[in-house]
């Protein structure tokens, strides 16, 4: 094991089983649960229970009730495009290896079946269902070692592939800067999804850069150009409205996220998130 996968494991674990969570039974406490019936809402339910689709359709607020399952099947996906290589704090694909290094201890503590895949623009590991701390300290491994540049996200094959192989349902995990088309509704209609974006503070604030010559991480192809405001104020605009479609999706879909930028606390995003 290298030197920073190393020090991500000795990281999570230390929050997972020490004093940050440990004191938590399981970052995914009320989470094994099956669906069971639709009910009207009653003051006091939990409001991400509710059935949006339900709801709109009938005009007033109905949540889902569960069913406890023995245990839960955590998938966490890893999605390492080229954009992935970037970060002013720390690299977004590091962020991201805390985030699975996180979820895996989690659902390993909680006694529940953890799986890790890594994706980009096709499939390119898969782990096997398990309960062992060492199936941690490989996804870990294997997100150091991947190489992301000259890769592009490709969320419609993500969603077949995962559709295809994820045969019973899951607590889904995405892992990703989210970025482009993006539809998981495929997936939202089977399991139980919470997407995890992210992202570098420069990406959504950048400051002008004046003349110089870029690098496209995931074609590899440079360009050179005058970052002046103008061309920053398109940028900024772009990725505001592909939040705003980001957003209005995983809210219509009963998706839930977490915002984690490379200068924060993984862990600490997830606990609030998933509580």
């Amino acid at each position: 094991m290298n030197h920073l996968a190393k020090k991500i494991v000795l990281k999570t674990k230390k929050q997972v089983y020490g004093e940050m969570l440990g004191n938590n039974a399981s970052l995914f406490q009320g989470e094994g649960f099956e669906f069971s019936e639709l009910r009207e809402y009653v003051y006091g339910d939990d409001i991400r229970k509710i059935d949006w689709k339900t709801t709109a359709k009938l005009g007033k607020p109905f949540v889902k009730i569960y069913k406890e399952e023995r245990e839960l099947n955590v998938v966490v996906v890893s999605v390492l495009g080229g954009s992935v290589y970037f970060g002013t704090v720390k690299q977004k694909s590091d962020i991201m290896a805390e985030v699975a290094a996180t979820l895996g201890f989690s659902a390993i503590k909680n006694t529940d079946l953890f799986t890790h895949m890594i994706f980009a623009d096709r499939l390119y590991d898969v782990s096997k269902p398990s309960k062992k701390l060492f199936a941690v300290h490989q996804a870990v491994e294997k997100i150091v070692a991947f190489e992301p540049l000259g890769k592009e996200a490709d969320f419609n094959a993500l969603t077949q592939t995962l559709h295809q192989r994820l045969k019973k349902k899951s607590l889904l995990f995405i892992v990703s800067d989210f970025v482009g088309e993006i539809d998981l509704k495929l997936l939202s209609k089977k399991h139980d999804v919470f997407a995890v974006i992210v992202r570098d503070r420069f990406e959504e604030n950048p400051s002008q850069l004046g003349y110089l010559r870029l690098i496209d991480m995931q074609s590899k192809q440079s360009f050179e150009g005058d970052v002046d405001s103008s061309v920053l104020k398109g940028y900024t605009k772009a990725l505001h409205e592909n939040d705003e479609r980001l957003y209005k999706q995983f809210k219509k879909q009963g998706i839930r996220f977490a915002k984690i930028y490379t200068h924060q606390e993984p862990a600490l995003k997830l606990m609030k998130k998933m509580r």
